[in-house]
């Protein structure tokens, strides 16, 4: 396994992506989830041999990456997928639209668990339906889905669940039996459950992440994956998503999206997607060597400059979701890290209520600008001491 270093801070601020361009040089940019590696060499083959075949037009249909999505399912996680019962699309946010806009009646209601990635609470009004909230648990032992408050929403009439698997911003790897019983109480009421498992591929234990549709038939009988391999190899710009769905209903569900669904998706998506499931372990294996240190570092980084602040590493993914209320920096501590620290955090508040003192922090870069990072916020901490 090689490990893979993030770039140097030259090279990146010469990218054009909303992570580079959104703050003056002068600002550390931590927020959005992109990551500061290069990029898979197979990835960037097969965006490069389809360019030079002048091979930009539209998708013939997703069996490249379908094959592709099949075999890195079981070698990863066990999971069976027939090729035939995935589809795909332009992105994550677009597929959970689609799904929703089949499984969801108009004036219906989706469940949301917050904290949660903000666009969550915005695709369930695109398809013409409203937000319920059932807050995650925070318990002695970490966070949890809180299966009894979902139980009411259910049975309160609520149309689908929108699961966030792992959940971003906390990392948190939904276990196996807590997925069972969703499905469970997803079966009893027939509440659809759209999956988005984005970040399972950096999950960093070896079969710590339980695929949602492979727990039980009663979760494939109501439930649609939702997945991609944007956030794993860092490729969101590629523009491809998949649907994965394992019933006569939720397969009914996919082929009643508009043909247009499926033409959205970037035929560069599609090969570099492909080139990912099919070639890009070793390239992840390496990354998640590299996240997993910065992890770790960014735990000892804030027990030694930062102590108030409350940190548990996620289980999966390159974010972290730092409780920040100990420093006293308001309702938005990323705005005081922007302003005073010039350290750009992702705020808490965009995660719903709950996210009040809350940062999110993509720790995806180099050791040192982590550290740096952690130094300029230290300092903000120090100076508003002195005052």
């Amino acid at each position: 396994m090689t490990k893979i270093a993030a770039e140097p801070l030259a090279a990146l601020r010469a990218r054009t992506s909303a992570k580079w361009q959104t703050y003056p040089a002068d600002v550390l940019p931590l927020f959005v989830a992109e990551m500061d590696f290069p990029l898979a060499v197979p990835v960037q083959q097969a965006i490069i041999e389809r360019v030079l075949a002048s091979d930009t037009g539209y998708i013939a249909g997703p069996e490249p990456v379908a094959a592709a999505f099949a075999g890195f399912a079981e070698r990863s996680w066990g999971w069976a997928v027939d090729p035939g019962d995935v589809r795909t699309t332009t992105d994550a946010s677009v597929a959970i639209v689609e799904c929703l806009r089949q499984a969801v009646p108009v004036d219906g209601s989706v469940i949301i668990t917050p904290p949660v990635y903000p666009p969550f609470y915005e695709l369930p009004p695109e398809a013409d339906a409203s937000v319920v909230e059932v807050p995650l648990l925070l318990t002695g032992t970490g966070w949890q889905l809180d299966l009894p408050e979902l139980e009411k929403a259910f049975a309160r009439g609520a149309d689908a669940l929108l699961l966030c698997s792992p959940h971003n911003p906390l990392g948190l790897i939904h276990s196996a039996d807590s997925l069972r019983v969703v499905a469970e109480l997803s079966a009893k009421y027939g509440v659809a459950v759209i999956s988005d498992e984005i970040h399972a591929p950096l999950a960093y234990m070896p079969g710590a992440f339980t695929p949602y549709l492979s727990v039980s038939a009663n979760a494939r009988e109501y439930g649609i994956c939702v997945t991609a391999a944007s956030k794993a190899w860092n490729i969101a710009g590629t523009k491809c998503a998949l649907m994965v769905a394992q019933s006569d209903r939720t397969r009914l569900q996919l082929d009643s999206m508009p043909e247009e669904v499926a033409a959205r998706t970037s035929i560069l998506g599609l090969h570099a997607t492909k080139a990912a499931y099919d070639d890009g372990a070793p390239w992840l294996a390496g990354v998640l060597e590299s996240l997993d240190a910065n992890r770790r570092l960014l735990g000892e980084l804030l027990a030694a400059e930062l102590p108030e602040a409350v940190y548990r590493p996620p289980a999966a993914g390159y974010l972290a979701w730092l409780d920040l209320r100990g420093l006293g920096w308001g309702d938005d501590p990323a705005a005081v890290a922007l302003e005073q620290g010039r350290v750009a955090l992702e705020s808490g508040l965009k995660f719903g209520r709950r996210g009040a003192g809350f940062a999110r922090l993509n720790f995806a870069c180099s050791p040192e600008v982590l550290t740096e990072a952690v130094d300029r916020l230290a300092r903000v901490r120090a100076g508003r001491q002195a005052k």
